[in-house]
Order: C-alpha cells, then sequence, then structure tokens
C-alpha cells in the first residue's frame, strides 16, 4: 500500500461542483483581482473567526509583515517568538525591519513557552509572535497577561490552525491581529499561494488594505504601498471550502485519535497531545523519536514501505543558513526543546480525506518500525 501525505486531488473530487462554480462566477464577471469574490470571501472569514475584519493578502509571509508595519514595527524593534516553526514566521519579522527574539518552545505542546517569555522582554520589545504549530493554540491567556503587563502587541501567527480553539478563547479574540496562509497544504487551502489577516483593529485593517494594493484605497491615488492582494480566483476555492472546515477537521481529530491508539505503547517514540479543554486541529500529527539519531532512520523505513511521511521543521530557525537575516536576531535562554523538536520529529500522512486501512497501514509500519528496535 501507499499513503500519500496530502490528499488535495480527493478534496477537490469530493466539493468539485462547489469549487468549478465558483471559479466560473469569477470568470466571467471580468473582475479578478479586488473584485466581489475577495469581498465576499473576506466577509465569510470574518464572518467565521467572529471578527470585524479580514484581509485577503499575497500570503501567510506578507500578513505577519504587514501587521507588523501596520503597528508602526520596525527597525530597532525586538519580536518575541520560538524557533522550531516554518522559517516565514521570523522571515516576516525581519521582512517588518525588526529583530526577531527567539525563546524555547514547551515540551509538550511545542507551541511558545509562556514562562521563557518576561526573560527576553527588554525596551526595544514591542510584540510577541505565538505560533499555533501543528494545529494547537498556544496559552493565548497566559501570552496575553503578559502582553497587557508589558504593554505588548500580539499578533497570531495562525496558518496551521483555521478553526481550532483554546480553553476559554478562541483565535483572534485575545490578540491584535491574527494571521494565516492559504497554501494548499494548510487546513484551508487553495490552488496556490494566498493568505489573510483578521482583526478587530480598525487602524490595522484600514492600513493593511492600503499597504496590500499599493499604498491606494482609491483609484489612481497612492501613497507608500506594495502589491500583496489574494485574487478572485483564491478567493472564489476558499469561499467553496470554508464551508467544509470544521468537517474537515473533525475528520483530522477522527485519524489523529486513530493514530493515537494505534500507537500507543510505542518504545521508541513520543506521540503528540492535545491539552485539555482545547480543540487541536490537526494540521500535522507529529510523532517524535526518543533518540533523534534514530529519526531519519525511521523516517526512510517508513517512506521504503509506502509511507509518505515528511519531517517538520527539522532544521530550528537559529540553525538555518537564513539566520540571522540583517544580523537581526537573538536567542534567550536555551532552546533546548525547539531543538530537540527539529531533531526528532516526524510527520504522519495527515488529511481529511485518509482512510481508516490508510491509517492503519501507517500505524502497522511505525509499530513494526518500533517493534526492531532493540
Amino acid at each position: 500500500m501507499k499513503v500519500e501525505f496530502y490528499g488535495h486531488v480527493r478534496q477537490y473530487h469530493n466539493i468539485k461542483s462547489e469549487i468549478d462554480q465558483n471559479i466560473q462566477t469569477v470568470l466571467e464577471s471580468s473582475q479578478y483581482v479586488m473584485g466581489p469574490m475577495l469581498k465576499k470571501f473576506e466577509g465569510e472569514l470574518a464572518a467565521y473567526h467572529g471578527t470585524k475584519y479580514a484581509i485577503g493578502l499575497a500570503n501567510g509571509t506578507d500578513a505577519i509583515w504587514l501587521a507588523l508595519m501596520a503597528l508602526g514595527i520596525g527597525q530597532g524593534d525586538e519580536v518575541i517568538t520560538h524557533p522550531n516553526t516554518f522559517f516565514a514566521t521570523a522571515e516576516g519579522i525581519w521582512i517588518a525591519g525588526a529583530t526577531a527574539v527567539f525563546v524555547d518552545c514547551d515540551p509538550v505542546t511545542k507551541c511558545i513557552d509562556p514562562s521563557k517569555i518576561e526573560a527576553a522582554i527588554t525596551p526595544k520589545t514591542k510584540a510577541i509572535i505565538p505560533v499555533h504549530l501543528y494545529g494547537q493554540c498556544a496559552d493565548m491567556k497566559a501570552i496575553r497577561k503578559i502582553a497587557d503587563k508589558h504593554k505588548l502587541y500580539v499578533i497570531e501567527d495562525n496558518a496551521q490552525a483555521i478553526g481550532a480553539k483554546g480553553d476559554g478563547f478562541k483565535i483572534a479574540e485575545l490578540s491584535d491581529a491574527a494571521t494565516t496562509s492559504f497554501i494548499i497544504q494548510k487546513n484551508l487551502g487553495t490552488f496556490g499561494d494566498s493568505g489573510a489577516l483578521v482583526t478587530n483593529n480598525e487602524k490595522i485593517d484600514t492600513t493593511v488594505r492600503k499597504l496590500r494594493n499599493h499604498g491606494s484605497n482609491a483609484r489612481n491615488v497612492h501613497s507608500f504601498g506594495f502589491n500583496s492582494r489574494l485574487d478572485d480566483l483564491h478567493a472564489g476555492v476558499l469561499s467553496a471550502k470554508l464551508k467544509h472546515i470544521d468537517a474537515w477537521n473533525d475528520n483530522r481529530r477522527k485519524w489523529s485519535a486513530r493514530y493515537t491508539a494505534g500507537l500507543k505503547g510505542a518504545k521508541n517514540f513520543t506521540l503528540p497531545t492535545e491539552k485539555p479543554g482545547y480543540r487541536h486541529v490537526w494540521h500535522l500529527y507529529v510523532i517524535e523519536t526518543k533518540n533523534p539519531a534514530a529519526r531519519d532512520g525511521f523516517l526512510k523505513f517508513l517512506n521504503d514501505n509506502g509511507v509518505d511521511a515528511k519531517t517538520h521543521y527539522s532544521i530550528a530557525i537559529h540553525k538555518q543558513a537564513g539566520y540571522p537575516w540583517g544580523k537581526g536576531a537573538r536567542i534567550v535562554g536555551s532552546v533546548e526543546n525547539a531543538e530537540r523538536n527539529a531533531a526528532s520529529c516526524i510527520s504522519l500522512p495527515m488529511f481529511p480525506e485518509l482512510r481508516e486501512d490508510e491509517v492503519d497501514y501507517v500505524v502497522s509500519k511505525c509499530m513494526e518500525w518500533d517493534g526492531a528496535q532493540k
């Protein structure tokens, strides 16, 4: 058996008529950029999050740095985040001109450890960017408390957790803005690059709308800006998919539970967990080898046996060739948990359209490898 990592084509065929209809509507409208389909989707996305505003952008990276720019954060400022995530989180900070400050992750959730944040705060600190890693919310209550105490902004990197909830809070409720990516592998993905920002802050909304469109909010009138617009074709695909996101996330939760039940008792790797009271949406199901040196051999075993497992993110940001871009970075304290996560992680196939026999096959191969270890 072969088990693919992504189920993009299966998903398309399941709602083909809805996607095709929206694409056809856009094609026949003759309005392909900043048109009515984008406006429609932005309204739907804001309603889904319960926010006043949603702004479609070219990608999730742009969403991060445009949010920072809208808050006046740039050269000479510092933004705290953690290094065991996709490079774009730090990249957005650097593009805005600020310094990325890395602290460790929680050893269980792999999200930023709130207990490490205050030691990293200096007079230059302006914001915190927690990443809702793998589909589980960071501890936003603790982060918001720290931010209020020190008068800091909070921008949620929500590229991996649309539809997730915390214990008594939801995405964008406890932050100044939440950013997301709609690249195809995300829980809500389109057929190419796209992103968005949701917020209740009118200034952020007004400023980012101008910045994304060459500094313009009226035809032929421009101030300083960029080109970062979510086009209407992608908006049409996302609009068709958004109404299914909760059901798809429920499927991800079902498959994660089946993985966990089947892999229980493994001696050589640890399983991910869901915090009590949280709704994890399982963008990724990530196991960790107890011996990091065994990770690559385990991954090869799975791949050789038809399981398209992958690694996310196997090189922590502070060990990437691009670190520190423009010398704009520093690390506060040990980041040993983040480094171990990067060195030992393996992502198993996870998408809503998986089948029971595929999940069970992946489980059987994982346990076969586990049983063969001395």
